[in-house]
């Protein structure tokens, strides 16, 4: 058996969900703006009784100026005076300034980074129905940013920002409700509120909610809906769901199967500098699918992967050296990257790398690392690697032996990564 003839390319990165909701690097300013948005549309300021000075007037035309200096609008951009402007109103109770002191606060956007003084401002803004104020609330209870660990406290201020139609909050309270923290585990209700932050244009909720139709969790599984979520959040320009529509087209999910448009939405998703999507194009263009082949574009994207940490990159990337396509033949440079992956638990790449040993293709300069490999490809069945594991371990003395039997026994032992799927290269 022989895996240096094909391609790997995974469906989608493992554990990238468990790891970042998707579009969250877009989140947090996506917030700013709706909170500014909100505070425009829905003045919480109000005349309050007993202060020294200050009316609702007053208070109103200070945030703005804490705003004009957080975000350079006629005025030159400078946190620091934001921060100051924004006090003078959060201290006589204005809810929207005491959400961008808290902002303030937890970014160190002029002012030293306190996340127990953020969570504070939070707070008084949440207790006044602030939505952007709840949610982040919640966010530190969840993270222990600033306040104890409490996932059921969290969800309570989800909730309260879900239910006046906030849309990170309704996702962030539908992921609770998928993965059961601070509440019962339920896919129903978590699809219910991806939902309703979907319908109003959340990416990082069409994308669960395209995941939860691909799986069939909280609803029946069906991979055309799930192609008309991803869609959606691809067309916003998300590179996670640009990734997993390309992923829908390569292999007929839900969609006629069409290379072409595979490759269009893996580009998308690549030129972001997705990994996943990267590798995907790079098989793309070693296979000749969609585009002409092409095995230098091919190790181009595969390189741009691995470099990124990406074991499906890593693995392709060594196959073209390997094999000598698109780059010049190192079997130096294959064995340098498939033992990449393998270390990240590809068990393809562990196969490989193991005919390396056997076949000779890679220096024995660490002789109990190399009968660990050996010992594998043993076990796969690659002829000679028997007799190539007897030769190494004559050169090891009885504590080396030992030690490579146990660094054997784990590998053998250890859990690979989910089986990728497998396309033949075309020769």
């Amino acid at each position: 058996m022989n895996e240096a003839d094909k391609f790997a390319l995974v469906p989608r990165p493992p554990g990238a969900l468990e790891k970042a909701e998707p579009g969250a690097t877009r989140v947090l300013g996506g917030m700013v703006k709706d909170a500014l948005v909100l505070a425009r549309s829905k003045v919480e300021a109000q005349n309050i009784p007993g202060l020294p000075c200050g009316s609702s007037d007053d208070l109103e035309t200070w945030f703005q100026k804490g705003v004009s200096y957080y975000y350079g609008n006629g005025a030159p951009k400078d946190y620091a005076e934001a921060a100051r402007w924004f006090r003078k109103a959060a201290e006589r109770g204005h809810a929207s300034s005491q959400l961008y002191l808290g902002l303030s606060h937890y970014d160190g956007s002029g002012l030293p980074q306190d996340y127990v003084g953020a969570a504070s401002w939070y707070r008084k803004a949440a207790e006044q129905g602030n939505a952007i104020a709840q949610k982040l609330l919640g966010d530190c209870y969840a993270k222990g940013n600033g306040v104890n660990p409490d996932l059921p406290e969290a969800v309570k201020w989800y909730r309260k920002a879900a239910d006046q139609g906030f849309a990170t909050a309704q996702t962030s309270l539908g992921v609770c409700h998928e993965e059961g923290k601070g509440v019962p585990q339920d896919h129903a209700e978590a699809v219910k509120w991806y939902h309703k932050a979907g319908e109003q244009g959340f990416v990082g909720a069409q994308i669960r909610l395209g995941l939860c139709y691909e799986k069939g969790k909280g609803v029946p599984e069906d991979c055309a809906r799930a192609v008309e979520w991803f869609r959606k959040a691809a067309e916003q320009g998300e590179a996670y769901a640009q990734n997993s529509l390309a992923i829908c087209y390569h292999f007929g999910n839900g969609v006629t199967q069409d290379y072409a448009e595979a490759v269009k939405w893996y580009r998308k998703a690549a030129n972001q500098g997705m990994a996943p999507a990267q590798t995907g194009l790079g098989v793309c263009y070693g296979q000749g699918s969609g585009v002409s082949q092409d095995y230098g574009e091919a190790a181009k994207w595969f390189r741009k992967a691995a470099e990124q940490g990406d074991a499906y990159g890593q693995k392709n990337l060594a196959f073209c050296y390997r094999n000598g396509n698109g780059v010049q033949q190192d079997y130096s440079q294959a064995v340098k990257w498939y033992r990449k992956a393998a270390d990240q638990g590809h068990e393809s790449a562990q196969e490989s790398l193991a005919a390396c040993y056997a076949n000779g293709e890679a220096a024995i300069d660490d002789p109990v690392d190399a009968y660990q490999w050996v010992k594998l490809a043993e076990d796969r069945g690659y002829e000679g690697a028997a007799k190539k594991a007897v030769a190494i371990k004559i050169l090891l003395t009885p504590a080396e032996s030992q030690e490579a039997e146990r660094r054997y026994n784990r590998l053998r032992s250890a859990k690979a990564l989910d089986a990728p799927r497998e396309i033949a290269a075309a020769t």
